[in-house]
């Protein structure tokens, strides 16, 4: 397995141990949980500068990656719901946003369509991962910076469907 898939990995892992520590009553846990959380966000543009800069773009890195952000940030959110720190609408709109590109993504790889990330998609994973860590660092009107990922999360969800509605059958381009 290549390095940047093994930061995917580890970024899977990250996340499962920071929210873990989330349920601990232990001295210091939000500090503890936002600093793994953080490392974990920052795996995110690592894995793929790995991949990019010793050429080893794999299969399991483009599946994955994608999958490991939606791990990090919705399992956290979860835990920060259940914890009474986030309200769920916030949550809701993020996971159902998620779904629906993660459907589109489904029907245009039945088309042999790839779709990569945009940079909507990647404004909106960095709001949330600072809005999340913000928030477990209980940093005043952290809550502030939750709605605005929620707002980019909209827009880069409707900014999806807007470019891949051919991947629906939404566009006949033979006409």
């Amino acid at each position: 397995m290549s390095l940047a898939n093994w930061i995917t990995a580890l970024r899977i892992i990250l996340a499962l141990v920071c929210v873990g520590i989330l349920f601990w009553n232990i001295p210091g846990r939000d500090l503890l949980a936002a600093i793994i959380f953080i490392i974990a966000g920052l795996t995110d543009g690592l894995d793929g500068y790995a991949a990019r800069i010793r050429k080893e773009i794999t299969s399991f890195g483009k599946s994955f990656d994608p999958f490991a952000d939606k791990v990090l940030i919705i399992l956290t959110l979860v835990v920060l719901a259940n914890l009474k720190r986030v309200p769920w609408p916030a949550v809701w709109i993020i996971i159902l946003r998620e779904v629906m590109i993660t459907i589109l993504r489904h029907f245009a790889g039945k088309k042999g369509l790839a779709i990569a990330a945009s940079p909507w998609g990647k404004l909106k994973t960095f709001v949330q991962i600072v809005a999340i860590a913000l928030i477990m660092l209980k940093i005043p009107y952290s809550l502030y910076f939750l709605w605005l990922a929620v707002l980019l999360t909209i827009c880069s969800g409707l900014d999806y469907l807007w470019r891949w509605r051919g991947a629906f059958g939404m566009v006949d381009k033979n006409r």
